[in-house]
Parts: C-alpha cells; structure tokens; sequence
C-alpha cells in the first residue's frame, strides 16, 4: 500500500479581519514530486497570481483535499473557553476528520505546520483529539509537527497555497460586498487600524467580519 501524507496548514491566524483557513492536501510521494515540479513553495513567498494558479493544479493532482473555514464569530466564542492553540488543534483535527469521511482511511502519515512552541506537543494533542472520533485510525497514523513545515513539506505547502489562496479569495469578496478597502486585515497594518477606528466611531462597534476578541478591537473601546 503506497505512503499517502497528508499535509495540513493554515492561513489567517493573525488577522483581525477575516476568516481563518485551515487546508489538508493528501499525496504520494509521485504526486510531491509532481507538485514540488509545478512550483509548490511557502505560500507566504508567492504572489496572489502564483498562488491561484498554483491551487488549481494542487486541485488536480492531490489525491484529496479539504479547507475547513473558521468565520470570525466562531473565533471570538471559541476563544472565551480555549486558547488559540487549542483552537487550531481542534481545526486540524477537523481537516483530518473531514477527509477521513470522504475518503476512508486516506492518509498513513499526517505532516502539521506546527502551531505551538512545542511541536512534539502539537502532534500529540491533534493525535489525541482526532482520537476521539476515529481511534482505531488514529493509532496507525505517523504524526509529524514541524514549525514551517511549508518550507519542507510539499504536501503541507500545497496545503498552505489552498488556504492562503481561499482566504484571499474570502477577503476580497468581503471588500466588494461592503465596498470598503481595509487593507491586509492584519493589526500591524496602518490602514487595518484605521478602518477600524473609523468605522468603531461611526457605528459605536464593529462589522460581523472583525474578530473582537482581539486586542485590536477590543482597545478601541
């Protein structure tokens, strides 16, 4: 039986505004090369183009593919009961169960972009909570958690490309529905903040697609 990774990153972590992306992307060994050949990198050091591009060809050539999207509202309430840490366990374990259902047993090794200063403690918590709906898989799965692991793994960059590509596509749809531009959505980003503090005076809150638990936000009141 040929070794099927599935690779799992993010996108949006950060941002104040904005979803947050979480993609899966199983392949065999033929099929990273395959994709390390197209030009599959670190989602972060591609262009918008190269990126959109690159997710249709992931499309085609993975063996599966999941991106499990996170709105705001979910983040804020998720929050007052966990950590963000804990949340992103429990969205990779969700991109795990996902392709589980739809494929089967489709995956022998799982490769995260590790989302805690500990990454042997990532991959045990993520085991440990897949666990809980898919024990009998879980327990012959190899996990694997890497801090950049886009930067090694061409199976978790694709994964990485998919979400950073969905995400991009979400926050433009967002900008055209509202017909607002507020910049990267990221708190560091001078025309984030003012958007925000502009539309906070003006409406005394803020918009469904700001995350409000975050400092950011919260500070403007």
């Amino acid at each position: 039986m040929p070794v099927i990774k599935l690779g799992i990153d993010e996108a949006g972590k950060g941002p104040v505004i904005g979803p947050m992306c979480i993609a899966g992307v199983c392949a065999t060994e033929e099929q990273e090369n395959k994709l390390k050949i197209l030009g599959v990198a670190d989602s972060k050091k591609l262009s918008v183009k190269k990126r959109e591009q690159l997710a249709v060809s992931i499309k085609k050539y993975a063996t599966s593919w999941y991106i499990y999207e996170v709105e705001p509202k979910q983040i804020d309430d998720l929050r007052k009961i966990m950590t963000m840490n804990e949340i992103m366990v429990l969205c990779f374990s969700k991109v795990m169960e996902e392709l589980s259902v739809s494929e089967g047993k489709a995956f022998n090794v799982v490769y995260l972009d590790a989302a805690d200063v500990s990454e042997d403690r990532f991959a045990r918590r993520v085991h440990e909570e897949y666990s809980k709906k898919f024990k009998s898989q879980a327990d012959k799965i190899e996990y694997i958690a890497k801090h950049k692991a886009d930067a090694i793994s061409p199976a978790v960059s694709a994964a990485s490309i998919l979400a950073k590509a969905r995400r991009d596509e979400l926050i433009e749809e967002i900008k055209k529905k509202e017909n607002v531009d507020f910049g990267s959505g990221y708190p560091s980003d001078p025309k984030t903040k003012q958007f925000l503090e502009n539309y906070a005076k003006e409406h005394g809150d803020l918009p469904d697609y700001v995350r409000k638990s975050w400092k950011t936000a919260e500070n403007l009141f």
